[in-house]
This record gives C-alpha cells, structure tokens and sequence, in this order.
C-alpha cells in the first residue's frame, strides 16, 4: 500500500517514518524544504507536490496546523485527480464541522475521507504509541486501519465523520482542565510550605494523578485557545451549557511552561498575576 503524507513538521515526520519501517511504501509533501528534507532522509521519499501525492497513495494523512490548511490540502488533492479508491484522513485537531463538510466535498468525487486526530502529542509520535480517534464510515476506517496502527497504540472508531474531532475535543477538554486543577492544586501546597515538585510526585502516586500531570514539565500549553474554542463553540450549539469549561477557557489562558516551571522548581511563582506567599504551614493556619 502506497501511503502519502501532507505535512511533516516534528509530528508528521515520526508518524511517517512508523509507517515506513511498518512496511509501508510512504512518500511526503512538505511547503516546507527544510521540514520536508528531515523527513526524507530515511525511508520516507520527497515529493515535489500535492499531485504526486494523489495520483499515486492509496491512503493520503494531512498532518496540518489548522481548519483552513486541511481544507487547502484537500482541496489540492482532489484538484490533481485523486488515485481511484483514495482514502483521505485528516489526522490534524480541527473543527467538526470542517470534517463533515471536506467528506461530503470528498464523497461527490468518489473518495473515501475519515478524521482521526491524536491523542499523546509528539512524545506518542516519535515513540508510534499515538491513539487514533476516527471519525467516518466502518468500510473507510477498516481501509486504513494497518496505516494508523503503525504509530498508534489503537484506533478507536467513535461514530460518523466528525467524532474524532469531537473526542478529541472530550480529551482537550479534561486536559485542560487537568492543567488548571494541577496548578490550583500545588499553588496551594506551595503557599503552605510543600515544596510543589514534592507534592507532585507525590500526588503521582496518590488517587490524583493524572496523565497531564505526569507530562507536567513536559506541557507546551499549545493550541489551547484553539481547543477551548472548538469546545465552547460545539455547546453552543449542542444547546449544553459547560459553565466549568468557560472558567477553565479563561483560566488556562493565564497559565503556560514558564509559570509551571516556577512553580515546581523556584522560589516565588504567581497565579493571575498575584504572587503566591510562601509560608510554614503552622503560620497560615495560626493567622
């Protein structure tokens, strides 16, 4: 099977390059040169552009940043004339709607289209343990089932064109909120005198760990106004009200790795641009 990527940065070269070492016949497309050089210094190949990719992969994954590009990509795909019995996957974090609209754009040109963004970030990816959320018909995601599962740990197929996005928006929506939580948490426990990089590990082994907080110095506090839009927009007009969610929206905007790691490992950190006093815990409860 002959399987193209469109966008390699950090995230697509690894997902490609599993793909390739899985047997795979993988061929990229970067706008890129340099991103697209790094990516084909291996096994995976270079393609020149959109078009190569579509008259020649059976299964086409768009790695892109935004609603916009995944609708430009496959735009370009079905434009160059896509190999009869194409399967286009977006494996990109995007709007729903977006995929509902690109598979019925894909379905009148005879080409099959499923969603499957990732959970686990680029550690998933260059490690092949990523977990594929699909979202399209059972004939599709069975198509490209063995491509996904060369850097996925599973593909779970939660419904019609447009769950995996909204799964992926379910699992934002509890890292996210993990993230507030987590800060909340040890804010706390540092403004009585644990040293907060303690109570975190400790934590680690208590009934509140949580994977966000495993990956706590790790975190980059990427796309999160991206997701929590996705989220709140989604209720909206679901007709669902998430008052904790538009807290965490407005929250999690005021958090990022430069106050986490102040938290853990320096003196003095902040939370919404307030200090955190730091004392003995005999001191506040006595005051």
């Amino acid at each position: 099977m002959q399987v193209g990527f469109v966008g390699v940065g950090a995230m697509g070269a690894a997902m490609a390059g599993h793909c390739a070492a899985a047997g795979f016949d993988v061929a990229a497309y970067d706008t890129d040169p340099d991103m697209l050089s790094a990516a084909t210094r291996g096994a995976v190949s270079a393609t020149a552009g959109l078009s190569d990719i579509a008259t020649a992969a059976d299964v086409v994954i768009c790695v892109v940043s935004t609603d916009d590009q995944s609708r430009a990509v496959v735009r370009g795909l079905l434009e160059a004339g896509p190999k009869p019995g194409q399967v286009i996957v977006v494996a990109a974090t995007n709007h729903p709607g977006t995929m509902i609209d690109l598979a019925e754009t894909c379905r009148a040109a005879g080409v099959g289209f499923i969603d499957a963004p990732v959970c686990y970030g680029l550690q998933g990816a260059k490690q092949g343990k990523l977990i594929s959320l699909c979202g399209g018909t059972a004939e599709d995601i069975e198509t490209v089932r063995p491509v996904l599962m060369a850097y996925s740990r599973s593909v779970e197929h939660l419904g019609p064109t447009g769950c995996g996005q909204l799964g992926k928006a379910c699992n934002n929506m509890m890292h996210w909120a993990a993230c507030v939580a987590n800060y909340e948490t040890l804010a706390l426990a540092k403004a009585c005198g644990i040293d907060a990089q303690s109570m975190r590990e400790t934590l680690l082994k208590c009934p509140a760990r949580n994977t966000t907080l495993e990956r706590w110095d790790t975190s980059k506090f990427t796309w999160h106004e991206k997701d929590m839009d996705v989220v709140l927009d989604l209720s909206q007009q679901a007709g669902v009200s998430l008052p904790l969610f538009g807290l965490v929206d407005q929250l999690v905007k005021r958090l990022g790795p430069d106050r986490v790691r102040e938290l853990l490992h320096e003196d003095s950190a902040e939370y919404l641009g307030l200090p955190i006093p730091v004392r003995p815990l005999e001191d506040v409860v006595k005051n």
